[in-house]
């Protein structure tokens, strides 16, 4: 029997740019420039809950308009303004549910923000990228067996593919 999430919380979407080898990040920015790809994370996003750690929102330098923007920290003196603030997974939930019920979380990066909400995540929006570039962050594997593919859309050098988890008794 296929069971899927619980119906008392939202849903939760890790969004990511994916080289073929699994590359996402080098020295703390994105090796490549894509055409399409940044209005496509504005509109999926935008009047949501986006959830990242500090080094992906570093590398932003700001809270993301139009969205709710939490921050995940092992540091107890860090803080932005404009954006909500979590040491552990469990206090990120607390915070998207009050601060936007109802909204879906954008699981934003980095490589260790998406490990550590891959077993909560529903649904996965991926630029997969056709290059293999040298970086030191990485996305998870998407193992076919736990997650089925659903849309795909080719550009030029890039496709965006939709991915749903197959919950599993």
């Amino acid at each position: 029997m296929s069971v899927g999430r619980a119906g008392d919380r939202p849903e939760f979407v890790a969004i990511a740019a994916v080289a073929d080898n699994g590359v996402i990040g080098a020295e703390g920015g994105i090796p490549w420039r894509l055409d399409g790809d940044l209005p496509r994370l504005k509109r999926l996003t935008m009047g949501h809950v986006l959830l990242m750690g500090r080094r992906t929102y570093d590398t932003l330098g700001r809270p993301l308009p139009g969205r709710t923007t939490i921050v995940l920290t092992r540091d107890p003196d860090w803080h932005a303004a404009g954006v909500l603030v979590a040491h552990d997974l469990d206090a990120a939930l607390a915070l998207a549910a009050e601060a936007a019920p109802g909204r879906i979380v954008w699981v934003f990066g980095g490589g260790e923000i998406y490990r550590l909400a891959w077993g909560l995540l529903d649904r996965l929006e991926i630029t997969e990228v056709h290059r293999t570039p040298t970086g030191d962050t990485t996305f998870p594997p998407v193992d076919p067996a736990r997650w089925a593919e659903t849309a795909r859309e080719a550009h030029d050098g890039f496709d965006f593919v939709t991915y749903v988890r197959r919950w599993q008794a």
